[in-house]
């Protein structure tokens, strides 16, 4: 039989803040980055290769979307009515694509958009479902789930190394600056260090929810 024990929840102080962090930097920054070194590869291979590793993309964010949406309704029973779940749910997985539609054509009118722009899109939306992954993060250790913390820690380390091939590989025709690069990295990857800020010092299934919805669309 379990019994529940009641845990202090962490308190916003410097080493708490490190913790924290730390662990948004090994789950979505380190991984994310390593994955940006599929493009020595890819510049390398032939254009039917290019075109396979861009169909695994398509497949890499399908899944994430899929993962996402799993992750958003799992969570609809815990806001308020008030809020309705479902209701943040449809906002974000419909509002998003047509906010990141209107994004793309600022600029460019009707001209096709650049494999740096659908790169930085990409990024854009692997970030927000990786705030989404901070947040489950950084809320089970404020509720002391400790155990289940580390195994998101360790499965959302493994499954985002593979999200740098989803943003390097509309690039691989392309030759982009370690600069260009190192942006795309942290804005995949860092958006996990504040959704574990968030989700350990103020954890709200609200905005977990529809994080979670904006990363699936």
């Amino acid at each position: 039989q379990e019994v529940a024990v009641a845990t202090q929840s962490p308190q916003i102080n410097r080493s708490y803040v490190v913790t924290f962090a730390l662990l948004g930097i090994y789950v979505g920054v380190i991984p994310v980055f390593l994955g940006l070194l599929w493009l020595p590869f890819l510049t390398g291979v032939s254009p039917r290769w290019v075109d396979f590793f861009l169909s695994f993309t398509v497949g890499l964010l399908l899944f994430l979307g899929v993962d996402a949406l799993e992750g958003a309704f799992s969570l609809t029973g815990q806001v308020a009515s008030a809020f309705q779940g479902v209701g943040l749910i449809v906002l974000g997985v419909i509002g998003t694509p047509l906010a990141i539609h209107a994004v793309s054509r600022i600029g460019r009118g009707d001209s096709p958009i650049t494999p740096l722009g659908l790169s930085t899109l990409i990024a854009i939306g692997i970030g927000l479902h990786n705030l989404g992954e901070g947040l489950a993060i950084g809320s089970s250790y404020a509720i002391g789930e400790v155990a289940l913390g580390t195994g998101l820690v360790f499965g959302f380390l493994l499954h985002n190394t593979t999200e740098g091939l989803g943003i390097v590989a509309p690039l691989a025709r392309s030759r982009p600056s370690l600069g260009r690069l190192a942006i795309l990295g942290l804005i995949a990857g860092a958006p996990t260090i504040l959704g574990t800020w968030i989700g350990g010092f103020s954890y709200s299934p609200t905005a977990s929810v529809l994080f979670l919805a904006i990363g699936a669309g």
